[in-house]
């Protein structure tokens, strides 16, 4: 399936990266520069860390890691999908002689493709995984919620879930340090208008609230003042790694290749089926979004890809018609949606996250906190 961004007399291109008007949120400077990839260039003057002066700070880091994890059964915990990034993660911080706990969670939607990557990554890094099975009718329950609030991001209870549990194992664990595989190279664009928050548990039960039918009890969950007793309490640090090495994805995938018979899942986040599906069919169907142009923009921006590549790129269809023929009837009969419920669904008129109860407006004034919580997590 490819998306095209509707043409008329209001359409516009950035001119360095490709986001576009799809994103009802973009602004334009005089040159034609989307807001965008301005910001991220920014970002990654103060954010990426590739230098010398870079690696003299992850050095240090890492000495403080295993300083601080001495006499403990782990000293960092990573998260682990089988995706490229988390991988990439897992191959460097052993590399770096540290001692993680892997964590993946199972939400009933993982290929058989990343469970082979995990296991592959789990068994020659020589790794312990602790891996969180959800509870499948209680998070089928959450999906249903999310796809009849006709929100655009029905994957935030997913993400939230995966953040929570980070933190309550890094606590019951008597770890500080989550390495984490979010990076400014791959990730560094995403419109909040192409998706929410997923820290913000108060919108994920206010959604679950208004149409979901059981409870929520025992679903890993991560309130505002849980994040700020983990932060500046417990003193937990999220460092983002990925942003201390020269991240070149498509080398990455070679090396993961090559040393861990890992292997290439097609797409961002196409680890799991559900995802490949809402990126691939659901944005582009009901909310006319590809979530492509994003990620390809940050590439442009990272000096990874070039703008008349990426633009090839999106050419291409996002979502092969093989794989959407298998996914689809699958994917439904999972959620337990008929051909019609699923078409009623896709028909209802698109929300926005304002219209459910949320804290965005306390997350986006706490933005000092945050950046602060950052510059500690980063510091050396």
């Amino acid at each position: 399936m490819t998306v095209k961004s509707e043409v008329g007399s209001s359409y516009r291109i950035c001119a360095r990266c490709i986001m576009d008007t799809s994103d009802s949120d973009i602004e334009f400077d005089g040159d034609g520069l989307c807001n965008h990839c301005r910001r991220l260039g920014e970002r990654m003057k103060t954010g990426l860390h590739i230098d010398e002066e870079g690696q003299r700070r992850l050095q240090v880091f890492v000495e403080r890691i295993k300083a601080e994890g001495k006499n403990k059964e782990y000293d960092c915990i990573i998260g682990l999908s089988g995706g490229v990034d988390s991988s990439a993660v897992a191959h460097i911080v052993k590399k770096l002689g540290l001692r993680p706990l892997a964590v993946h969670l199972d939400n009933g939607w993982d290929s058989e493709l990343a469970v082979s990557n995990v296991e592959k990554l789990v068994k020659k890094l020589d790794l312990d995984l602790f891996s969180l099975v959800l509870d499948w009718e209680l998070f089928k329950d959450l999906h249903l919620a999310f796809l009849k609030a006709s929100v655009i991001n029905s994957e935030v209870p997913t993400d939230h879930a995966i953040t929570a549990t980070l933190y309550q194992l890094a606590v019951k664990k008597g770890v500080r340090y989550i390495i984490s595989g979010s990076n400014l190279a791959t990730e560094g664009i995403m419109p909040l208008s192409w998706g929410y928050l997923n820290l913000d548990w108060k919108h994920i039960k206010g959604v679950h609230d208004r149409f979901g039918v059981r409870k929520l009890k025992g679903y890993p969950h991560l309130t505002l003042f849980h994040w700020a007793y983990y932060t500046f309490v417990k003193r937990i640090k999220i460092f983002p790694i990925l942003n201390y090495v020269d991240y070149n994805k498509e080398a990455f995938k070679r090396l993961l290749a090559s040393e861990y018979g890992w292997k290439d899942y097609g797409g961002k986040h196409y680890e799991s089926v559900y995802t490949r599906f809402f990126q691939g069919y659901i944005l582009p169907m009901k909310f006319h979004v590809d979530k492509r142009r994003a990620h390809l923009s940050a590439m442009i921006c990272s000096g990874q890809m070039n703008r008349e590549d990426a633009l090839e790129e999106m050419e291409k269809a996002s979502y092969p018609a093989d794989m959407l023929t298998e996914d689809k009837p699958f994917v439904l009969k999972k959620l337990g949606l008929s051909a019609e419920e699923f078409e009623q669904v896709l028909a209802l008129p698109s929300r926005s996250f304002r219209d459910y109860p949320n804290n965005y407006f306390w997350i986006r004034n706490l933005r000092g906190l945050v950046d602060l919580a950052k510059r500690r997590a980063t510091s050396a």
